[in-house]
């Protein structure tokens, strides 16, 4: 068979995401506004700039002969699957996408997605999360996917309510100090 035909594959399914970045079935793909720039920007990125360089350099590698031992050529190649494989993702991820701007939300006590939320762990520690998309999860700045445990323990309660939440460690009491709704970067 002729290779054009074959799909060359590293073993890896496109379809095959870690456990963190996958949509429960038939739900929306919820982001902020923040979070969906950042993917539409990687996604340009990648399109305009990166892919049209790497064909250069696979078309400029196939050239100079031999390609079963040209590092170039397999290299690029390698890297090209890659980058057609993010670029599918993102595509698919920003088609299905359903933005909630939290700076226009109308002020409410509950908690809803876009949230960000004070709360009184049960160690006696405030902690403020905000609740994102699972695209934009960045623990560093305290913003936790919406399907997250905490997150899910948060969702359509009230400022003032107490919950419990339920995790490996055990049941854990946490009271809700402050919701608010404002603009995430």
């Amino acid at each position: 068979m002729n290779k054009a035909f074959t799909r060359e594959d590293d073993g890896e399914d496109d379809d095959a995401l870690p456990e963190h970045l996958q949509l429960p079935k038939s739900t929306r793909n919820y982001m902020t506004p923040g979070g969906w720039n950042r993917m539409r920007e990687e996604l340009h990125q990648l399109v305009s700039k990166e892919r049209p360089q790497l064909t250069q350099v696979i078309n400029w590698a196939a050239s100079n002969g031999d390609r079963s031992e040209n590092g170039d050529y397999l290299y690029g190649k390698k890297r090209l699957r890659e980058i057609d494989r993010r670029i599918r993702f993102l595509t698919k991820r920003l088609e299905n996408a359903e933005v909630v701007d939290p700076a226009t939300r109308e002020p409410t006590e509950q908690v809803f997605f876009a949230a960000t939320v004070t709360v009184l762990r049960g160690d006696g520690k405030e902690q403020t999360v905000s609740i994102v998309g699972v695209d934009e999860i960045d623990l560093e700045r305290n913003h936790i996917s919406w399907i997250s445990p905490l997150a899910r323990t948060l969702l359509k309660a009230r400022e003032g309510d107490s919950v419990l939440l339920r995790g490996p460690a055990g049941d854990e009491e946490i009271e809700i100090l402050e919701v608010a709704y404002r603009a995430l970067d």
